[in-house]
């Protein structure tokens, strides 16, 4: 880690500690060094650990079960494809072949140039207007595969 880093952290654990007689919040914590960072570094787990005063077990099992919680820097844009039931029964996985297609990456990888990072999501609560892409923090419904070119053209 460098310099810029290693100070964010030590901003962000500051930031993070808990008084006396309070529990510590493992998952503030690991959003909040993720917004500082981009992601959460696995050589960084024992460092929130200490910071917090838990065991590298407990903040190495909050990582690893939040999926929204990064351990690798994605792209200048997160592309999110919904795979819930609604989305399934309403052909979520041709659109997830379009982006694939027209990203040159597979689900979980970053595009050359780092503008793109393509992954599946569980359901977003977006049934109603399925399937769902959401592009950051932007919410696409009724998606079909045509359209995914004009709208990653949107972020390009």
């Amino acid at each position: 880690m460098d310099g810029k880093s290693a100070v964010s952290l030590e901003v962000v654990l500051d930031r993070c500690r808990h008084g006396p007689g309070q529990q510590p919040n493992i998952l503030q914590t690991l959003l909040a060094v993720q917004e500082a960072l981009g992601h959460v570094p696995f050589n960084v787990v024992g460092e929130i650990a200490r910071g917090l005063e838990v065991t590298e077990a407990d903040v190495a099992g909050v990582l690893s079960y939040y999926p929204d919680l990064r351990t690798h820097l994605s792209g200048r844009h997160l592309i999110r494809i919904c795979m819930g039931e609604s989305c399934v029964a309403n052909h979520c996985s041709r659109v997830l072949r379009e982006l694939r297609d027209q990203l040159r990456v597979d689900v979980g990888e970053t595009t050359p140039g780092n503008r793109f990072t393509l992954e599946k999501v569980y359901c977003v609560g977006n049934c109603a207007v399925s399937p769902t892409v959401i592009i950051d923090d932007e919410l696409y419904g009724r998606m079909i595969p045509s359209q995914v070119a004009s709208l990653l053209d949107q972020y390009r």
